[in-house]
């Protein structure tokens, strides 16, 4: 009844090696500013509720620049 086209399922190793890579970096960069900002708040002043909203706030603000990340860093890996 329907004709869809045959995916590509040969991907080489070279591509999946690199993916996994920008994608580690990228998980790396999107949580580790954030989470550093929200607990070094949180110890240190004891405010939960201030460390979130900045933590979140950064986490959202590196969220707004993830394709400039993810094109530099893939140009990197290249």
């Amino acid at each position: 009844m329907f004709n869809f086209p045959k995916k590509k399922t040969e991907i080489s190793t070279e591509v999946l090696i690199r993916f996994i890579w920008v994608s580690s970096f990228l998980a790396m960069i999107f949580t580790l500013p954030p989470l550093g900002l929200f607990l070094g708040i949180y110890y240190f002043t004891g405010e939960l509720i201030i460390g979130a909203v900045i933590g979140f706030g950064v986490h959202f603000v590196i969220l707004a620049f993830s394709g400039r990340i993810s094109k530099i860093i893939t140009k990197i890996m290249s």
